[in-house]
């Protein structure tokens, strides 16, 4: 078969020792003798009274006993290599002091490891990258060669020396570069510009102050007037371009201004009376904002954004007071509405409800139970409690500051309860159902599912869609994934009426807290439209 194929038969193991690695044979002709038989007697038989594993250790060279064996020619090659790059058979012999000495020498010579605080710039933390220290040029004379891979650099000495800046010295600044960046420490990242007419009005009063000069008293308590099903749009707002609006929320208690956050990362403020005009702008998120939440009294907000962070603005002025971040990105932001806790507020980072004190800047309690991402939390039963929901198709309720449950809420036939709005009666908390449907639960001590209550005929699966609940608790309402606004009978549980608000899903709902009948929506088309 071989003289078929000539010189090279196809089953012909590869010659090349480097890719073969591992010999099955010897390469040569190997004595067929060890060194244990070589040590044992070759006439006649084995000594009884004489030890047998001492009698085997003789030796077959003066030194001991010597073995033949074979190794492939890459093991050889790579144990010479080893042998040669330390100098050779040949070497100067060192003592270990002298090898330590001289490894301590090359040490030396290498770039300190760095500051682990500093990030970037001088002592800066390199760890063990950590390069050696080379000379980066050495002068040579006019006449010397140079090797064929070195560089050459003329450097010509001018007569005037300070004009020369050596190559590697450190220039500061100029003055006026430096009082600029000063500056805009100061501000920090976060800016705000103001759209409105005028700051003032004659009286010296900004947007802040509640109008009295309209035909509805924005300061009458909310709730005390009847309610009806919106027909007909007043106003858009389109001032997030063509990015989804993500949260919309009204002035506590009066409504006279309506805050909006967005995925173009600004939030905003617009007035709801007079020219309906945007008043101010609120930059400082790099990424899309994911919820805002006034305090009590509307002169504070928190927003969080996918950037990990939360940022407590001044709504007069648009200053960024404080920041907060958490590590992880905050999908729900609530203040506590009582008054005895109105500097606290929680925010859902992750699967974790974390609770800030805005005026230490402080982590004050953490809440811990939840397996998924955090969708809302409500406060109920005056403001002793709140209850949480999540991805993980769970509700739990908890009493403040206290990081342990209450009731845990979780059946098998559960959805994801994506958005939650409490009854003005404070009895009632109605669940945006990931199964399109709206379900409601009790608020006080039972926190059972109210299962007479079902509210059905929209389309929220997917998206996490908005709950409003009519002032005097009438009246549902809710988006809808294809771009309506359903409203529902709060007794009855039947269906009023669908408005078409657009034809992307609408994922934000606001009921006006004063009027009879306005309600805001907006969703991922990002304009924002004002019922009536």
């Amino acid at each position: 078969m071989a003289d078929g194929f000539g010189e090279y038969p196809p089953n012909m193991a590869p010659q090349d020792a480097l890719v073969l690695r591992e010999h099955a044979q010897p390469d040569h002709a190997v004595v067929p003798y060890t060194g244990e038989d070589l040590s044992r007697p070759t006439l006649g038989p084995l000594n009884p009274f004489k030890d047998q594993a001492n009698a085997l250790k003789r030796k077959n060279v003066l030194t001991g006993s010597a073995e033949e064996t074979f190794i492939s020619e890459h093991t050889f090659r790579s144990k010479h290599r080893a042998i040669e790059g330390k100098g050779g058979p040949e070497r100067e012999f060192r003592s270990g002091t002298e090898v330590k000495e001289e490894a301590a020498r090359i040490r030396a010579g290498r770039q300190k490891k760095g500051d682990a605080t500093i990030a970037d710039g001088d002592g800066a933390y390199v760890g063990p990258w950590a390069s050696y220290k080379k000379p980066e040029w050495e002068e040579i004379g006019q006449d010397e060669e140079l090797a064929s891979d070195e560089e050459v650099e003329y450097v010509y000495e001018y007569e005037h020396g300070d004009e020369v800046v050596e190559s590697g010295a450190v220039v500061s600044a100029p003055a006026a570069a430096l009082a600029r960046r000063k500056e805009i420490e100061e501000m920090g990242d976060e800016t705000t510009i103001f759209h409105g007419s005028e700051q003032f009005d004659y009286q010296g009063r900004t947007y802040m102050h509640v109008p009295q000069d309209l035909d509805v008293d924005l300061k009458k308590e909310v709730g005390s007037i009847t309610n009806y099903i919106p027909k007909k749009l007043v106003h858009t707002w389109k001032h997030h371009g063509d990015k989804a609006v993500t949260a919309l929320r009204f002035f506590p208690t009066h409504g006279h201004l309506l805050l909006s956050a967005g995925a173009d990362t600004t939030v905003k403020i617009f007035d709801v009376y007079h020219n309906k005009e945007l008043l101010r702008s609120y930059c400082g998120h790099t990424k899309a904002v994911t919820d805002i939440s006034f305090n009590l009294d509307g002169t504070q907000f928190i927003s969080g954004s996918f950037d990990r962070s939360i940022k407590l603005w001044d709504t007069e002025t648009g200053k960024c007071l404080t920041k907060f971040t958490g590590g992880k990105t905050p999908s729900v932001l609530q203040f506590n509405p009582s008054v005895e806790h109105s500097t606290e507020f929680l925010a859902g980072l992750g699967n974790k409800i974390v609770q800030y004190d805005s005026r230490t800047c402080e982590m004050a309690q953490e809440y811990d139970h939840h397996l998924n991402t955090i969708n809302t939390i409500t406060f109920v039963d005056e403001n002793r409690r709140f209850m949480t929901t999540s991805d993980d198709k769970s509700i739990r309720a908890w009493d403040y500051n206290i990081p342990v449950p209450i009731k845990y809420i979780a059946e098998p036939h559960m959805y994801p309860i994506t958005r939650t709005a409490l009854h003005p009666s404070q009895k009632y908390l109605a669940c945006q159902s990931s199964d399109n449907q709206v379900l409601v639960y009790g608020a006080t001590d039972k926190f059972r599912q109210n299962r007479k209550k079902s509210f059905r005929g929209h389309n929220n699966a997917g998206t996490a869609i908005d709950l409003a609940f009519s002032p005097d608790g009438a009246f549902l309402a809710s988006g809808d994934s294809a771009g309506f606004v359903a409203f529902w009978d709060w007794k009855t549980c039947k269906m009023y009426h669908k408005l078409q608000a657009g034809d992307q899903a609408i994922t934000c709902v606001q009921w006006h807290p004063q009027e009879t009948s306005k309600v805001v929506a907006a969703g991922l088309d990002g304009v924002i439209r004002y019922w009536d």
